[in-house]
């Protein structure tokens, strides 16, 4: 079993700090994706606690490296992904799905799923068909290429691509949402749903820290910007190996 399914199975005795953002209605513990307000989230995924405790949204987006882009060589091919790491059957996506499920599927042959139902937070849009959702990089590949990540190895990129041990790196959404962002950044695209703003501007942040990616002054600033009503927000990750 992946540390992300472990980590969803035990995520209510791992809590280590609250996310508190912009919905003022909260939602029960076992989530899979927790709303901006009053909910926690476990040590070691964005929106958890670090070590030394959580940064308030504001301080942690200035602690993002600030450094121009570079998409110079960029390929899609350059980030291997859905890999079974684990060798159990299932490769990433299907983690993803697993671990995120409100009802869980049924397992076939193969880690083919069946049945289940998934909350996609990007839109609020509640979905019984694995098949119609997209399992999402926060920070998209290219975004991440961009990002520092050309300077990788292909061993990093790979880990990158299948981060299964932070459970916001890979977010299981609406195919349409996922399409429609892209490779965007959120000074061009933010998730449609009001009550997403908050958790994605966290998650997004958490993401370029964990894996220490840089933004640009443009980002950074539109960062800032799109965090102000979210001042009680916090962020925590821990950095990758």
């Amino acid at each position: 079993m992946s540390l992300r399914r472990l980590g969803s199975l035990s995520a209510a005795l791992l809590t280590t700090a609250t996310l508190t953002a912009c919905s003022a209605e909260p939602v029960e513990a076992d989530d899979p994706k927790p709303s901006p307000t009053g909910t926690t989230a476990p040590s070691g995924a964005p929106g958890g606690a670090p070590n030394e405790g959580g940064l308030s949204l504001a301080d942690a987006i200035r602690k993002i490296p600030v450094a121009e882009e570079k998409r110079t060589g960029y390929e899609r091919d350059s980030f291997k992904h859905w890999v079974d790491e684990d060798d159990d059957g299932c490769p990433t996506r299907q983690e993803v799905l697993l671990a995120e499920a409100v009802t869980a599927p049924e397992q076939g042959a193969r880690c083919t799923l069946s049945g289940g139902s998934w909350t996609s937070y990007y839109d609020e849009v509640e979905v019984n068909d694995a098949k119609k959702l997209d399992i999402d990089h926060m920070v998209p590949l290219a975004e991440a290429w961009d990002s520092g990540a050309h300077d990788w190895t292909p061993e990093r990129r790979e880990a990158y691509a299948n981060d299964l041990t932070a459970e916001r790196s890979l977010v299981a959404v609406t195919a349409k949402t996922n399409r429609s962002k892209a490779d965007k950044h959120p000074t061009q695209w933010m998730p449609p749903a009001q009550s997403a703003t908050c958790t994605y501007l966290v998650d997004w942040t958490a993401t370029k820290l964990r894996w220490n990616l840089s933004a640009d002054a443009t980002e950074q600033a539109a960062l800032l910007d799109l965090a102000e009503p979210c001042a009680d927000s916090t962020v925590g990750y821990e950095p990758s190996s």
